[in-house]
């Protein structure tokens, strides 16, 4: 039968370094501030921190360490850890045993940093206790040593974890996957990701449940679910994810944001983390970043030939501004990017303010949001202005002091790109008005809009015609007879090019509406958003689910794919009953 543990109260009670009253007093400070008992001994001045040591190491079989005696010290070999380690979780190397890599700490009680230190050193741990206050005096006198540089081991010294923490928290985890690593928890992570990028991801969901954890890969658009893993990897699984996007691996209360640059066959990949507390578990999504994404050019995003000729209008006007409005995920950073693209030549300054900054272009002064320190997309906006750029581009319009700030930029001489969250272009109209910026201002500074979507294409390899398409998602998308016989609507059938989905590659459905006489006199009598879209209409302005109409005819999507994507339009544009 196993002995039980004493105490930490009972041990220094008997070695007569305090007594049971002080013990109960201690208790209560403890209850109430949410410390433990030795912290609220050494707290009270009951005794010092070296007894409470001493009775950790005792009630937990460990060695105790003097560091205050030469042969304790003596005994410290700084070389087997970076600084940086050793100073923020204070520790101290005592050498190698048997593989394991012995370690001085004060608190055997955290668990959670002994698996940290497992998964940044690389290697099983053994501990011995010293008292916390000692360890820091050792690394601060060791620290203002002239040569205290050369002390300690380097970060490239660590085999097992190469992964260098930058200023920015993104993390270059320089690490070739084919060669693999010993733990088989970073093997399984390695593989995962390498196999996302491959298979064309989006992003990767790590999501604990009650009894698993939920692995899937969003591709296309589309969530498919790749595995589920036992619950016992989740703590491994999620510290691991955390420890290479560079966020605290302690923290899981609040949601943290980090990156991750990898190598993958060869190409440079971002990943973009976001760990988020959920009921299970940390909910962990990489969103992957490919620099390729966003040059695939304006011929690739899905323009039909008179949408392509006016977008390259609107671009190359000396002023205004050109809003692009969809949902997360619509790809309006990429259309807006490849715009940038065509005019990013020597002759125009361009500045961004984005948040966050997802892909670097060469030529472009792209600035970081950082609310934390009072950097907001109007505090850039101001700054920008006084760099005479004659491109600018705003992430996103989230309230009126950003959108009078980017109309005023445009109506002083500046071409402004931006976003903006709506359903389609006539909309955005009356989001602006909504937030409280003057209508003669967004009447006079916009010149078009453009609503988008991304939808799924058919797989060139293996689609097929449909000959008894669905009727009911014709009739949504508002395909007649007469255009189904005059068009080659297709069906998805699944290969191995496709990955059996059926589907390969998105491009995007459009709304473009150009401002006119009418459109702005709608605006500035607040017109409702049935008037301007049917003035917008009138004037020429194809809707989503008239542009994604083209597509299926075409035989590169299907009606379905539309349909889904666009449904809110073709409701209101077709009047079909559903």
């Amino acid at each position: 039968m196993a002995r039980k543990r004493k105490r930490l109260g009972e041990i220094l009670l008997e070695w007569g370094r305090i007594t049971e009253k002080q013990i109960e007093q201690a208790a209560g400070i403890a209850r109430g501030s949410g410390k433990r008992l030795g912290e609220a001994l050494v707290e009270a001045g009951f005794c010092s921190e070296v007894d409470v040591a001493k009775a950790l190491a005792a009630q937990f079989d460990l060695e105790f360490i003097d560091l205050d005696s030469r042969e304790g010290a003596g005994r410290i070999d700084l070389a087997l850890i970076p600084e940086e380690i050793a100073k923020k979780h204070l520790i101290l190397p005592l050498g190698r045993s048997g593989g394991r890599l012995r370690l001085a700490i004060h608190d055997p009680l955290d668990l959670e940093l002994l698996d940290l230190l497992r998964f940044r050193l690389g290697t099983e741990i053994e501990t011995a206790i010293a008292s916390r206050d000692s360890i820091r005096t050792f690394l601060e006198g060791k620290g203002r040593g002239k040569d205290s540089d050369r002390l300690f081991a380097s970060d490239d010294s660590l085999v097992t974890e190469s992964v260098d923490v930058t200023v920015d928290r993104s993390v270059d985890a320089s690490i070739d996957i084919a060669a693999g690593e010993d733990a088989p928890i970073i093997r399984l992570v390695h593989r995962l990701i390498s196999e996302a990028v491959r298979n064309r991801a989006s992003d990767i969901h790590v999501e604990p449940m009650a009894d698993r954890v939920l692995l899937r890969y969003r591709i296309d658009g589309v969530c498919h679910v790749r595995d589920n893993l036992p619950k016992r990897m989740q703590s491994a699984l999620l510290a691991r994810l955390k420890l290479m996007s560079g966020v605290n691996i302690a923290e899981r209360r609040v949601p943290q944001d980090g990156r991750i640059k990898l190598p993958v066959d060869g190409s440079q990949i971002d990943f973009r983390v976001s760990c988020c507390p959920a009921y299970h578990g940390e909910s962990v999504v990489l969103r992957i970043l490919r620099p390729e994404s966003v040059r695939i050019g304006l011929l690739n995003l899905g323009f039909e030939p008179d949408h392509m000729e006016e977008f390259h209008r609107i671009i190359r006007r000396p002023n205004g501004i050109f809003l692009v409005t969809g949902p997360t995920g619509s790809g309006k950073t990429t259309t807006l990017y490849s715009a940038l693209d065509v005019l990013n030549r020597p002759d125009k300054k361009i500045i961004t303010a984005e948040d966050p900054v997802e892909y670097n272009f060469n030529g472009i002064n792209q600035c970081q949001v950082r609310e934390s320190i009072g950097l907001s997309f109007s505090a850039i906006l101001r700054s920008m202005l006084r760099q005479a750029p004659n491109v600018i581009l705003v992430g996103e319009i989230r309230d009126r002091e950003v959108a009078e700030i980017a109309i005023q930029a445009a109506l002083t001489g500046h071409l402004v790109f931006s976003t903006l969250h709506t359903n389609d272009a006539p909309s955005a109209i009356t989001r602006l008005i909504d937030m409280g910026v003057k209508p003669f201002l967004v009447a006079s500074s916009i010149q078009a809009i453009m609503a988008q979507r991304l939808i799924r294409m058919l797989c060139t390899s293996c689609a097929k015609p449909d000959p008894t398409p669905d009727q009911k998602m014709l009739r949504l998308v508002g395909i007649t007879e007469e255009d189904r016989l005059g068009g080659d609507i297709r069906q998805p059938i699944g290969c191995g090019q496709c990955g059996s989905f059926g589907f390969r590659g998105r491009k995007a459905i459009f709304e473009l509406m150009k401002m006119n006489s009418e459109i702005r006199e709608l605006a500035f009598e607040r017109a409702s958003i049935d008037r301007i879209r049917a003035a917008a209409i009138r004037a020429g302005m194809r809707t989503l689910v008239n542009d994604g109409k083209l597509k299926i005819l075409r035989g590169a999507t299907t009606p379905a794919e539309v349909a889904k994507y666009a449904q809110a339009a073709a409701l209101l544009t077709t009047n079909v009953d559903i």
